[in-house]
């Protein structure tokens, strides 16, 4: 395992435990790889959403965002991490239960601009996103919810970035 991936799991820890992923343990330069397009991920992909969905069910970009101010997406987003999907099950806005999906792309998949190389090099978070539909092809049962405490703590943190204007890269 390379120092980017380490300095990764060490943040998300922090951030899943204590509601701040601070940085890496050690900071130092690097390369950024930049954006690919056209992904090609190997493992199952998830969805977090409050959204009560069925298999055969497509998400489709275009609605209003789970994050921010609401605006349109442009775009579906999906992890590889389960773990993720389930942070954003639950950080995403609206009534209802947060939920996880297991999801099949229909098109191609580029790296996520919101999380690729910001503070790792690469794309450690497994995070992508699509201008094409997903298929719901099932639900995650018994995923592991976050603590309360760092559930209001990251709340907080996005109540903040909304009062500064910090939206998601949409384009």
């Amino acid at each position: 395992m390379d120092q980017g991936q380490r300095d990764f799991e060490w943040a998300w820890k922090r951030l899943t435990t204590q509601g701040d992923a601070g940085g890496p343990t050690t900071p130092r330069d690097f390369a950024p790889v930049g954006l690919r397009k056209d992904v090609r991920e190997t493992g199952p992909l998830y969805h977090g959403t409050k959204a009560d969905l069925q298999v055969g069910d497509f998400l489709h970009p275009g609605f209003a965002s789970n994050y921010g101010s609401g605006r349109r997406a442009n775009f579906v987003y999906v992890t590889a991490i389960q773990a993720g999907a389930a942070l954003a099950a639950e950080l995403a806005q609206g009534p209802g239960e947060g939920r996880v999906y297991l999801v099949e792309p229909t098109g191609p998949l580029e790296d996520d601009p919101n999380v690729t190389d910001r503070k790792f090099p690469g794309n450690p978070s497994r995070s992508y996103r699509t201008r094409e539909p997903v298929r719901i092809v099932g639900e995650v049962q018994g995923w592991e919810r976050l603590p309360p405490q760092v559930l209001e703590k990251l709340r907080e943190r996005q109540r903040e970035a909304a009062r500064l204007g910090v939206e998601a890269i949409n384009d």
